[in-house]
């Protein structure tokens, strides 16, 4: 159950693709365009931009870039996506999730102005973001102006959660030292990397926004008015975004089950280790974390390394997307579980898969600190001091109140 404010229930943001749209493609007119964008990349009646894009007046659209998944989303996680032509337009698509993930001068030749047009999550590891940067640099060291069409943040944009990327942990699941759940907009965010020299060699795009209409920071995804259109495979729902950061860090230890491989992906919590989780349920809810509740659940994966197994853990329901600590909600279900079962230290556990944790979350430190008495006050100013000042420093690359 996900409860929200009804105050913006009848609002209507225009997303960028539309405004651009309401310009009759100006912008764009006489120019030979490469569009990054994959199946998030629709108006509001879910007709793709790269069709709309094809079609458009006085544009030429030359050539496609796919992230993850694809442009048009046909791949699945983790899978190289190929080279190819757009079976629907004939475009040329070339692949940014592959053993090249930033458009080469080869990628771009004829490109007049390179068009991003995907719809984020709101968290630093989900990596459309580092296909943004890498694509800016890509478009800056080519002298190739870069546009990018504006989309909500779907956690809203006052929302900034977990410890900036330290030197040594940059990837491409952390490729910007920004907070963990980080508040921008894409349009905001290539702003922010632009103008805080964070491409590399501090080299900076000729960048253009195309800002959305109607959108406010304290907005969810549901107050947009917006549909929404999976964004990958494990998020197929607008509330998909909320539960991301919740439970996709400790995801990547491959030891519980967050409900990837079920029906319920990234809002649970289980093993077929957990003696009783009535019990589980009842020592989180004690917790009395701010807009959360949690449920026992008995569940079997369907897919995964965990198929077919008796699970037993905890549902995730958010009451109150702005209060609830979206990203700690992790460690403090590993910190009870460890409480009922200190048998088992799921670090020690994942030997192979510890690389991974650090580097989504973005330092080692969380991690070692949480790991000597699995209490999640010891992490507590870790996870939260460095917020104050990033807020500040990305205030100015705001475009919405």
């Amino acid at each position: 159950m996900l409860l929200f404010s009804a105050m913006h229930a009848n609002a209507t943001v225009m997303t960028g693709i539309e405004v651009l749209r309401g310009l009759d493609f100006e912008p764009l007119r006489g120019k030979r365009v490469g569009l990054i964008t994959n199946p998030t990349g629709v108006d509001r009646w879910l007709n793709s931009t790269v069709d709309i894009l094809a079609a458009a007046p006085g544009v030429e659209l030359v050539a496609l870039y796919g992230p993850e998944h694809g442009v048009r989303g046909d791949y699945p996680a983790g899978d190289y996506v190929e080279n190819q032509k757009d079976p629907r337009t004939g475009v040329p698509m070339f692949s940014l999730y592959g053993p090249t993930r930033k458009p080469t001068p080869a990628m771009l030749e004829g490109v007049d102005v390179l068009v991003y047009d995907i719809q984020d999550i709101g968290s630093r590891s989900y990596t459309y973001i580092s296909t943004l940067g890498l694509a800016m640099e890509a478009a800056a060291e080519n002298g190739i102006p870069f546009m990018v069409l504006d989309r909500p943040n779907p956690l809203g944009g006052n929302k900034f959660e977990g410890p900036l990327v330290e030197a040594g942990f940059i990837s491409f699941v952390s490729q910007f030292p920004i907070t963990y759940v980080h508040g921008f907009t894409v349009g905001e965010l290539a702003r922010f990397l632009n103008g805080e020299g964070l491409l590399s060699g501090r080299i900076q795009a000729d960048l253009t926004v195309i800002e959305m209409k109607g959108w406010k920071r304290d907005m969810s995804f549901e107050d947009t008015g917006l549909p929404w259109v999976m964004s990958s495979p494990h998020i197929p729902h607008a509330h998909s975004a909320y539960f991301y950061p919740v439970s996709g860090i400790l995801g990547e230890l491959y030891l519980v089950n967050i409900g990837v491989g079920y029906t319920l992906p990234f809002q649970l919590f289980g093993t077929d280790w957990i003696d009783d989780a009535e019990l589980l349920a009842s020592r989180l809810n004690q917790l009395d974390i701010p807009g959360v509740i949690f449920r026992p659940i008995h569940f079997r994966p369907f897919y995964t390394n965990m198929e077919g197994k008796r699970m037993r853990g905890v549902q995730v329901h958010l009451t109150d997307l702005r209060s609830a600590p979206l990203s700690l909600i992790q460690f403090y279900v590993v910190q009870e579980v460890f409480r009922m079962h200190p048998e088992y230290d799921i670090f020690e556990l994942s030997p192979n898969r510890l690389d991974m944790f650090d580097k989504v979350c973005g330092t080692d430190r969380v991690r070692k600190a949480f790991q000597k008495n699995f209490r999640v006050s010891d992490i507590m100013e870790l996870w939260t001091a460095g917020i104050p000042d990033f807020v500040l420093r990305a205030k100015p690359y705001f475009l919405y109140d």
